[in-house]
């Protein structure tokens, strides 16, 4: 990217001035490489977002942000319903609350490593991974209305889980809202054998050690420490959330003129947030969300059932599952006043910093753990929300390492076969039923998630807790 446009504010912070359409400016948070490596389409997304209608404070990208469908990955945009804002499926994405969920699993490195291949072996037939991966739950009609308005806690009631897990999931397992009536029929039929599976693409479970600690207190009150193992778990809503943002995508193209709204780019397509598509839309998403939920509480299930023949003393205790892509309603201070908001974030993570009392009592004097992703090479982080992220971006902080290159230029740059052995010989056993698949999600294409995790902090999004390192790979 060509920095010669943008006006620095920090050595972490560049603000994209208005120009043309704009209604408010944008904030690109990265440090000057990062910044540097990101595409011109990048910048160009976060100038268009800016045009939508309703959007207050900015336009802002997060320091994994690379190119998406509409929004930039990495995006962050907050609309006002009072001044006409809307809601839009591209500021979403398609694959609607992917989030990751870690759960601590009580055992060190030194008691998991001689028994990795068989935890390895074990995770891999317990959790179905792959495009089209169905799983042993096969919801009636009435159990997938049930599942989509009440998510993790309808998981937990049919026997996946633990109530105690809901106090550590965002919105305690369901957020309110949901309507699967305003969810296709296809989308449905995507999703009746889907639940409790990994599906493809970035998606994974992975067994990592702590291998190092930055703020010692925060890992107390998260219960990490360094050697200890945990398992994450990243994934979504599967082909129902797909099937969401497909059909609403094409409803808010078609009524964008008859609701005056001017497309700077039709991927951003949108609605009123008061109008009956908007509302619908809404309630399509916030089921999509539960979904998602729901599937990340089953997916726990299993992998406690899978520790459970190779290490019987595993505890798997919850940390956190924290969502991105996905549109919440929530209070925010701009101006000066407070103002009741829908935050979009997509490819990006809610960051609550001290005090805020969506958290759960337990972790409240400490702020939200942030769970970022990396590669399955390379170190993934857990960090803590930091009380300057409200004002720097409406609590939002990065939610991975960001690609760098397509799926389609990794696959012609590596080999499957070759990066599984690689890993391998890096201590990474990778078991995945798609060699293609493996070689889409290289190391190499993705950008330095340190880098992007150093930037944020940097940046005042969210504080570096602990890094972890993976030991096993499922992957989609």
């Amino acid at each position: 990217m060509d920095v010669a446009s943008l006006e620095k504010i920090s050595d972490y912070a560049w603000r994209v001035p208005r120009s043309g359409r704009m209604r408010v400016p944008g904030v690109i948070y990265a440090d000057e490489p990062l910044l540097r490596a990101m595409d011109d389409k990048v910048l160009q997304q976060v100038r268009n977002v800016a045009a939508l209608p309703g959007i207050v404070g900015a336009s802002y990208a997060m320091p994994d942000a690379h190119w998406g469908y509409g929004f930039p990955i990495g995006g962050v945009a907050a609309f006002d319903p009072a001044e006409g804002g809307v809601v839009s499926a591209g500021g979403v994405g398609f694959d609607i609350s992917c989030g990751v969920r870690t759960l601590l699993t009580g055992l060190t490195r030194a008691e998991v490593e001689p028994h990795k291949a068989a935890l390895a072996g074990t995770l891999y037939r317990h959790l179905p991974a792959g495009v089209g991966s169905t799983g042993g739950v096969h919801l009636s009609e009435a159990a997938m209305d049930d599942m989509l308005c009440r998510g993790a806690r309808w998981a937990v009631d049919a026997g996946f889980g633990d109530v105690a897990d809901l106090a550590r999931v965002e919105e305690h397992g369901a957020v309110a809202g949901a309507d699967p009536a305003a969810v296709s029929a296809l989308a449905k039929r995507r999703q009746r054998d889907e639940l409790g599976t990994l599906g493809s693409g970035n998606h994974y479970a992975e067994v990592q050690e702590v291998e190092r600690v930055f703020d010692t207190a925060a890992a107390a009150a998260f219960g990490l420490a360094a050697g200890e193992v945990v398992l994450s778990i990243h994934c979504g809503s599967r082909g129902l959330g797909h099937q969401i943002g497909t059909d609403y995508l094409t409803r808010m193209v078609a009524a964008a003129a008859q609701h005056g709204i001017s497309l700077t780019d039709r991927e951003l397509a949108c609605a009123p947030i008061e109008s009956a598509l908007g509302r619908e839309y809404l309630g399509a998403m916030r089921a999509g969300i539960n979904c998602a939920l729901a599937n990340r509480q089953v997916l726990t299930h299993l992998a406690r059932q899978a520790f459970a023949e190779v290490f019987p003393q595993a505890q798997l205790r919850l940390l956190y599952d924290v969502s991105h892509n996905t549109c919440k309603v929530e209070e925010h201070v701009v101006g000066g006043a407070r103002r009741r908001l829908h935050v979009h974030r997509k490819g990006a993570t809610r960051a609550l910093g001290p005090g805020h009392a969506a958290l759960p009592p337990e972790l409240r004097a400490t702020g939200q753990p942030v769970l970022i992703g990396g590669s399955m090479g390379t170190a993934s982080y857990i960090l803590v929300g930091d009380a300057r992220s409200e004002a720097a971006a409406f609590a939002s902080a990065c939610h991975g390492a960001g690609r760098t290159m397509s799926r389609t230029e990794a696959t012609r740059r590596w080999q499957g076969r070759e990066v599984v052995r690689s890993l391998e010989s890096q201590g990474v056993l990778v078991r995945s039923p798609s060699l293609r698949g493996v070689a889409e999600e290289a190391p190499g294409a993705y950008k330095d998630v340190s880098a992007v995790v150093e930037a944020s902090e940097g940046a005042g999004l969210a504080r570096r807790v602990a890094r972890v390192r993976p030991m096993v790979c499922i992957k989609g």
